[in-house]
């Protein structure tokens, strides 16, 4: 990876300039420069929206399948990058080079799903209650849709909004975490180069850097009637209330705090795979890593025991390298929390049963390498309510039925995954009930990590309420239109009033 100065940090295209302040990407890997781009002002960002409204005119008018056809081909030159790109998302953000690669093959198979939709963006016909009247509901583009990512899924969750915006009929205005700006530098090349080659306007993939002053151009934009945004819980209520305001649109996939039962009928070779990769996998930071698992008291001491000693396996190391299972946090803030929340957690009453603590020296640079640690706490610790973005597991018992544990599972404000690992029907039923997890994901004997192409993707309370990438999320990218068409000479009204014209 070498150091390289990217001029279109404000691009709808290949070669457009910002002019604002300029964003320097260093890599968590080795503290190494990679890259700079440039901030967007508030000239740039309105030459970037009128751009995006010109295409948009254009681009509305394709057949769905004809778009389709443009991510079926986004996808295919994803499939020809998928190592380089990969990489690159592993050196900025700092997951495993296997994960930076998982996470372009979402890439490509959210187009994949995307083509298939194209076909199928089907409405409703149904019968009216008037003779020779049909009535039937369609639906229509939004316009641009504005998508706001965070660090962690510097690629992956664009594309889940994208590919589906595009095949709506939709244009794009995406604002990456100013941590990743070149994974965003990266993927708008890739797109523009794909429009270009179709004679298509380049605005219907538009690409702005920034904090969070840029994002609000976005968020108090009436231009933009959908607003995408991944993140904090923090974050995402100033960008509900600054959306609502307007009446305009969320989608919001915000934060996790998500919990594995482990019941007397678990079977423990898979809970602790299931548990180690959830709670180590990307450091910790992903909205879907296992922050809590609820043991029974019956077999507490042994799942304990054989999860420490997984962990006491780990290999924590340079991502790129292979035999490393985990890499470093995304930044030494992300340090400082982790610090943070153990202090807390012994502060609260809890213990320590893998201490954690900073990696420094040789094959440590950049100091963003931590231990992931185990705390054996209590459910209504304050730290414990709180998700951490680092690799903190907390182990909870619990005693009695399974209605026990999904109790605390629930008890937390954040609903985004959940699992039980279980060989015992009646529970895992149980679990998956109106009575059972609150989550918006809800697993069964694999853990909570992770989401496959196809099933609606997101969560309740304030993990915000958002579906992206499957299922029928596709209609929060388009307007529902409700259409009546009377085929007759008379013109028969409501409640029956007459008019004797």
């Amino acid at each position: 990876m070498g150091i390289q100065e990217i001029n279109d940090g404000t691009s709808t295209g290949a070669n457009n300039f910002g002019s604002g302040d300029i964003i320097v990407s260093y890599s968590p890997v080795d503290g190494a420069l990679i890259g700079k781009v440039k901030c967007t002002t508030k000239v740039d960002y309105e030459k970037v929206m009128a751009t995006a409204t010109s295409a948009f005119k254009t681009w509305r008018e394709k057949p769905a399948p004809q778009r389709g056809e443009i991510v079926r081909q986004f996808g295919e030159k994803l499939r020809e990058l998928k190592e380089p790109l990969g990489k690159l998302v592993s050196y900025e953000m700092g997951k495993s080079y296997q994960e930076g690669l998982g996470e372009v093959q979402e890439m490509i198979d959210i187009c994949d799903f995307a083509v298939g939709l194209s076909r199928q963006l089907h409405g409703l016909t149904m019968h009216s209650e008037r003779p020779g009247h049909r009535m039937y509901e369609q639906y229509h583009p939004l316009g641009i849709v504005g998508i706001i990512s965070a660090f962690n899924f510097p690629v992956a969750v664009w594309a889940w909004n994208t590919a589906l915006a595009w095949i709506c009929g939709d244009v794009c205005v995406w604002k990456p975490s100013e941590k990743t700006p070149l994974c965003g530098v990266a993927c708008q090349n890739i797109a523009a180069e794909v429009f270009k080659a179709n004679n298509l306007p380049e605005g219907i993939s538009c690409l702005i850097n920034g904090d969070y002053n840029v994002g609000e151009m976005m968020t108090q934009d009436t231009r933009i009637p959908l607003i995408s945004a991944t993140g904090s819980i923090r974050m995402g209520k100033i960008v509900a209330q600054t959306v609502a305001a307007r009446l305009g649109k969320s989608l919001l996939e915000l934060g996790g705090n998500n919990a594995i039962i482990v019941t007397p009928d678990a079977d423990i070779k898979m809970t602790v795979i299931g548990a180690v990769f959830g709670a180590v996998g990307t450091a910790g930071q992903r909205c879907t890593s296992t922050r809590r698992l609820i043991i029974h008291e019956s077999i507490y001491d042994s799942v304990k025991d054989a999860v420490v000693s997984a962990y006491n396996q780990l290999r924590i190391g340079n991502p790129l390298d292979e035999n490393n299972h985990v890499g470093p946090l995304i930044d030494t803030d992300a340090v400082k929390m982790y610090k943070e929340a153990l202090k807390k957690v012994i502060d609260e009453g809890g213990k320590l049963i893998v201490g954690g603590g900073i990696l420094e020296g040789e094959g440590y640079e950049g100091g963003c390498y931590v231990k992931p640690a185990i705390a054996e706490a209590q459910n209504n610790f304050e730290i414990v309510q709180h998700e951490t973005f680092a690799p903190v597991l907390y182990l909870l018992k619990y005693s009695g039925n399974v209605e026990n544990a999904i109790a605390l599972q629930n008890g937390v404000v954040q609903g985004l995954s959940s699992a039980i690992m279980t060989n015992n029907l009646r529970e895992a039923e149980n679990f998956l009930s109106y009575a059972g997890s609150d989550c918006g994901i809800a697993n069964v004997n694999i853990g909570t990590s992770g989401a496959e192409i196809g099933g609606a993707f997101g969560g309740e309370k304030e993990t915000g309420g958002g579906r992206e990438s499957g299922s029928d999320a596709w209609k929060v990218y388009m307007r529902r239109q409700t259409n009546t068409i009377n085929y007759t000479t008379e013109l028969p009204l409501a409640q029956g009033i007459k008019f004797d014209l």
